[in-house]
Parts: structure tokens; C-alpha cells; sequence
């Protein structure tokens, strides 16, 4: 009994520990780096990563503008 008890406090101890840890202030000059253009996620970024994951997954995709030939191998 008196196990599950201590048990049952660290487990609180450690949530405690870590749900306080997660909340950050951001100080003033940090501000700066948060509009930065590699920070922004841009239409056309999305659209390169999809193409990109699209090209893994779909063997035989073509003529999206990046290498010429199919899933044959013959670029």
C-alpha cells in the first residue's frame, strides 16, 4: 500500500515536472527569429514536399518538373 502510494506521487512529480517545463516565455530578442523566411511554411513549400513525397511513393510519377522518365529507370 504504502509503495503504490509513492508510486503514485512520483508519477504526479515527473507529470508536474514536465507540464511546468513546457511553457516558455519567449524574451524579446529571441522575437527576431520568428519571422524569419526559413521559419515560414509558404504555399510553395508545402507544395514541394508533397511533390517530393509524392515522387517516393508514386514510382511511375512523372513530368512534375523535376526529372524527366518514369518508375522504368531510364531518366
Amino acid at each position: 500500500m504504502k509503495l503504490n502510494k509513492i508510486r503514485t506521487r512520483f508519477l504526479l512529480a515527473m507529470i508536474l515536472v514536465f507540464v511546468m517545463s513546457s511553457c516558455v516565455v519567449v524574451k524579446e530578442y529571441e522575437k527576431v527569429y520568428v519571422n524569419d523566411a526559413d521559419m515560414k511554411l509558404t504555399a510553395n513549400k508545402i507544395n514541394k514536399f508533397e511533390t517530393n513525397f509524392q515522387v517516393y511513393r508514386e514510382a511511375a510519377s512523372g513530368a512534375n518538373g523535376g526529372k524527366a522518365g518514369g518508375g522504368c529507370g531510364c531518366n
